[in-house]
């Protein structure tokens, strides 16, 4: 008969295996889609990191004779990877790294009620591979290089990459949310304000419509003008930064040898990085760009994609308040778009977390509150207006 303590190192591996193969579909599908040949190698060793550690508990399981879970994804699991990937590799690696947090915690405990001296041994295995990961996602050490980590090559890398790597999070999927978000904020206020002026008559629905299309327009053209300037102004800086290079190298490799001095890497190291990179003008360019201006070509957003996901998210999100009133009038619809908006604010308030990071029920709790805040006060003004004009 098992211990309680061994039933629950069972449900612990059980549970570890599900995250490791669930990290690892994440991290396969991050390389997938990455166009940057370093940053994918990175992420295809993340995942076979990953799969080992999963393997090691699926030989554990069988040993104590205890089930295996199922490989197959859930919906949410498929859902929430789906999301994670579409957000961008800097946003997805930034909730990776929060969880991790919370699997290292997972691994101490089990470490406490390990049957045996072996298996202690590989959870903080386990464990270090998590504080690894969690710490920035450092190339040179998830790669297990060994020796080399004291390079000059080495530290390098893993300088650019773990200052690369958290510049931009979200991608369209943040920018969605956000204005899925704008929408449903504005035109649930046109709404209850239009419908305590008129008791839910006809013209909440033109208002509605009005305000969506307005909404979403202002949104789209914003979005694309402030993206298209942005990538402007980058491009811009780069120009100017690859004149530089060009005009007065000597200049900026002693500008690049006192970045990573700056950085702890000893002097005679830094200068020799520097040296190495300025003989190839585009690396240096690049390094300089990323260094000095926080900058890189890969990581220009595209205005249409911006003004086309901003201008639909915000179109869905404002459709929303005044879809009861297609089939229903009075306060009958005006009830209904009121519970429906209200749960859409939650939702939309939850779904920040992929860019956030926070909680899903204090995000949630919070825009719901906001929401219902903003529809009382607008409501409330409907009528006194209606009753003015009446």
């Amino acid at each position: 008969m098992q211990s309680n303590d061994q039933t629950q190192f069972i449900k612990d591996l059980q549970t570890a295996l599900r995250k490791e193969r669930a990290s690892q579909r994440i991290y396969r599908d991050l390389a997938e889609h990455e166009t940057n040949e370093a940053r994918r190698q990175v992420l295809i060793t993340l995942a076979e990191t990953e799969r080992g550690h999963g393997q090691r508990w699926v030989d554990r399981l069988r040993e104590l004779g205890a089930e295996l879970p199922s490989e197959r994804e859930t919906p949410g699991e498929r859902l929430w990877r789906w999301v994670l990937v579409q957000s961008g590799t800097d946003n997805a690696l930034k909730r990776i790294e929060s969880n991790e947090d919370d699997d290292t915690d997972m691994y101490a405990h089990m470490a406490e009620i390990a049957p045996t001296e072996q298996d202690r041994a590989v959870i903080e295995s386990v464990m270090h591979d998590e504080e690894t990961h969690s710490g920035a996602m450092n190339k040179t050490n998830t790669m297990e290089a060994g020796p080399a980590i004291s390079s000059p090559q080495a530290r390098l890398d893993t300088i650019l990459h773990r200052e690369s790597w958290h510049k931009h999070g979200g991608g369209w999927i943040g920018q969605a949310i956000y204005g899925a978000n704008d929408g449903l904020g504005s035109v649930f206020g046109i709404v209850t304000g239009v419908a305590g002026a008129t008791a839910g008559g006809p013209a909440v629905l033109i208002a509605g419509l009005a305000g969506m299309m307005a909404s979403a327009l202002s949104m789209g053209s914003g979005a694309y003008l402030a993206t298209k300037t942005e990538r402007e102004v980058q491009e811009a800086e780069l120009r100017r930064e690859r004149e530089e290079v060009q005009a007065h190298p000597e200049e900026e490799q002693e500008e690049l040898s006192l970045f990573y001095q700056l950085k702890g890497v000893p002097k005679e190291e830094a200068d020799t990085l520097a040296a190495r990179l300025i003989a190839q003008p585009e690396t240096a360019l690049k390094t300089l760009g990323n260094e000095e201006l926080g900058l890189s070509e890969e990581s220009f957003q595209n205005p249409w994609t911006s003004a086309i996901s901003a201008s639909l998210s915000t179109a869905t999100g404002a459709f929303i308040p005044i879809i009861p009133f297609f089939f229903a009038h009075g306060y009958t619809a005006v009830i209904i778009s009121f519970a429906i908006s209200t749960l859409s604010h939650f939702l939309i308030g939850a779904a920040k977390t992929v860019v956030t990071g926070l909680s899903p029920w204090r995000s949630g709790l919070e825009m719901t509150i906001v929401g219902l805040g903003e529809a009382l006060i607008t409501y409330g003004l409907g009528l006194l207006f209606g009753s003015v004009a009446g």
